[in-house]
């Protein structure tokens, strides 16, 4: 990810911004309601990146005790293949291994080789299948899952 990208934490100023990600990068998206609910979850950790065009990707996973989950991740197509998606996910895993989590979970499509390589090789394995998870087209889900390493002191 070169300099002209930043991230940060999401705000509710953020929500009609991911509102229109979701609607260009999947086929389900989440209403602009469901992604302000989820940003003032006091357990969400919300980051986007930023450039001169705005907003243009972002993450939302949740925290549950010692378990986080990857809610979403999505970098509009203009800007995917720049390593954004890689750095979102990243962050987000350190920020799951701060707030104390040990282990993440994620559904991804089971036709989503893309997102299936970016995500093993930040260590997220296969542990089970949800069966038509996914609407508009239906789709099994991938259940994944990693060890997230404790931050050192």
């Amino acid at each position: 990810m070169d300099a002209r990208y930043r991230i940060r934490r999401a705000t509710n100023a953020d929500a009609a911004s991911l509102a229109e990600i979701e609607r260009r990068c999947f086929t389900d998206p989440w209403s602009t309601a469901g992604i302000v609910e989820t940003i003032q979850h006091g357990t969400t950790i919300g980051l986007v990146v930023e450039c001169g065009e705005g907003v243009i990707g972002y993450l939302m996973a949740r925290i549950s005790g010692e378990e986080g989950e990857i809610l979403n991740l999505a970098v509009l197509p203009e800007h995917r293949r720049r390593g954004i998606a890689r750095e979102l996910l990243e962050r987000g895993i350190a920020a799951l291994g701060l707030a104390g989590v040990l282990e993440a979970y994620l559904e991804v499509r089971e036709s989503n080789q893309a997102a299936i390589a970016l995500y093993g090789a930040k260590g997220f394995r296969p542990v089970g299948m949800r069966p038509h998870y996914y609407r508009s087209p239906a789709e099994d889900a991938l259940v994944l899952r990693a060890a997230i390493a404790l931050p050192r002191n």
